[in-house]
């Protein structure tokens, strides 16, 4: 069996005001025989093994992604690779220790989300900055995988541009039951472009001729067992499909839908209760009733949620004090089931 060579470098991402470095840990693993940069040190080298990006923790509370590499990199040495992985477990430090979403405005206060600004700006604010650096490895894989994990309450699922046949093919191998394919660009929605998805990892990569997906483990915050199993063999899945690992792709039944913008959200403010019967995954019928928002003080119903389209019911909030205009659920139109 051919050993596999681990090594790690500490990289600065940018820096902050005070010049203080802020910087993460990048992993390599390559089989023994190859080159730290990735060229061929023995004739048995594979001149065209493929090279897998994978990050975690774009958003610092998405914690779930950086437990699975961690698990991953336990199990990926004892195996014999075929290539080369590049993992970054944490991808964004500034919020990994807000344990937040986007970072504070004092770092960037104009790209608080680092999933809007890719591939960055080497001369631009601190996120594009970050970006810009990581990309440089981005640019040098032959797919990627962007580990994210939504909230408590969704379904776990695989996003992946649609019409990019080789992010299907890896969002196939990742083996969650729920595949949600995203239009961009010219043939995206109005909402897509104003909430700058043309800047997230996965779009700026297709542009390069680099098939991405975004696994949404669901969880945050917390380690979530059931949520880092899946993330672990997602991508033991992916290296299979890519011949980074020897073995068949495990297959499942999947359900394709696009997309993930169909969201129903509260007319009014108060407390909201969901029917209690429904499930995550679960196909369910236009009109279906999905709570109700009660005022708190006088109990007068004041809205009934219901879903505007048929479709997998793919998140649900289980948060009871809602806003006006906040989501309540998204809905994911079916385009196919495989089995």
């Amino acid at each position: 069996m051919t050993e596999t060579v681990h090594t790690s470098e500490t990289v600065t991402l940018a820096r902050l005001p005070s010049g203080v470095p802020l910087t993460t840990t990048v992993h390599s693993y390559r089989p023994a025989g190859t080159d730290t940069d990735g060229s061929e040190a023995s004739e048995t080298t594979d001149r065209d093994a493929p090279t897998l990006y994978i990050q975690a923790a774009q958003h610092g509370r998405e914690v779930n992604g950086t437990e699975t590499l961690r698990r991953f990199h336990e199990r990926v040495l004892q195996e014999p690779l075929s290539g080369t992985i590049i993992a970054v477990p944490v991808a964004n430090p500034l919020t990994f220790d807000r344990v937040s979403y986007t970072a504070p405005e004092a770092f960037d206060s104009v790209n608080s989300n680092m999933n809007r600004v890719w591939p960055g700006d080497a001369d631009g604010s601190l996120h594009q900055r970050m970006a810009a650096t990581l990309w440089e490895y981005v640019t040098e894989a032959d797919a990627i995988v962007d580990l994210h994990t939504g909230s408590p309450d969704m379904y776990p699922h695989v996003v992946y541009r649609e019409g990019d046949d080789r992010a299907r093919e890896l969002a196939s191998a990742f083996g969650t039951d729920l595949l949600l394919s995203e239009e961009a660009n010219d043939d995206a929605t109005e909402e897509w472009h104003r909430r700058g998805f043309a800047g997230k990892l996965r779009v700026a990569a297709a542009e390069e001729d680099v098939p991405a997906i975004t696994p949404e483990l669901a969880h945050n915050k917390q380690i979530v067992e059931r949520a880092v199993e899946t993330g672990v063999d997602g991508l033991f899945n992916v290296c299979r499909s890519l011949g980074l690992l020897p073995g068949d792709v495990i297959d499942h039944d999947q359900t394709v839908a696009r997309n993930h913008l169909g969201k129903v959200t509260t007319p009014e403010s108060g407390l909201f209760r969901p029917e209690p019967a429904l499930e995550l995954g679960e196909l369910i019928s236009a009109g279906t009733t999905l709570g109700t928002v009660f005022d708190p003080a006088t109990y007068e119903p004041l809205a009934t949620a219901t879903a505007e389209r048929a479709g997998v019911l793919y998140a649900l909030t289980k948060e009871a004090t809602v806003v006006e205009g906040e989501t309540l659920a998204s809905v994911a139109l079916v385009r196919e089931s495989e089995t």
